[in-house]
């Protein structure tokens, strides 16, 4: 079965949300690896900082049908359809790998280009499968964070509290 990893983040009641989508994301895939717990600036816009993280899963599903989840776990968890990219939000789940799988499809896009872009995404992700190769770059989680430019990075581990 292929391995997954979600990215969650939220800025809205976001010690509610993020505990409730895990134990959501538990029920729909079983056993997950949590990583730490990261508080981050918000990117874009002016608002509360985000709390994120990275969940991985296994799954036999089809890419869809987990996005599909994904859409309605956030949609549980108030999170409206017309939301801006760069806007505060309840919740937002993003499958941002899924095996080997390379697909872009609409708005599904596998692997996601946050994972090089944003640090909220790459170090969380590196602290739990950091010897996982990209698919695209065959570089490793833990090399490409050890690239990534950490100048002005406001983003420091922070207490989970469920």
């Amino acid at each position: 079965m292929p391995i997954g990893f979600i990215s969650i983040g939220s800025n809205i009641d976001k010690e509610t949300h993020i505990p409730s989508s895990i134990n959501a994301l538990k029920k729909q895939f079983g056993e997950t690896v949590c990583s730490s717990l990261y508080e981050t600036e918000a990117v874009g816009f002016e608002g509360d900082d985000f709390h994120n993280l990275i969940v991985q899963f296994s799954s036999g599903l089809e890419v869809k049908a987990i996005a599909k989840i994904l859409r309605q776990i956030e949609l549980d968890h108030g999170r409206t359809r017309d939301s801006r990219k760069y806007a505060a939000r309840t919740l937002d789940l993003d499958l941002i790998l899924y095996g080997n799988l390379i697909l872009t499809d609409g708005r599904l896009q596998i692997p996601r280009d946050e994972i090089e872009k944003y640090a909220f995404v790459l170090e969380p992700l590196a602290e739990i499968a950091p010897k996982t190769l990209h698919p695209i770059s065959h570089k490793s989680y833990s090399q490409l964070w050890k690239e990534y430019d950490k100048t002005g990075l406001k983003q420091i581990k922070i207490e989970f509290k469920s």
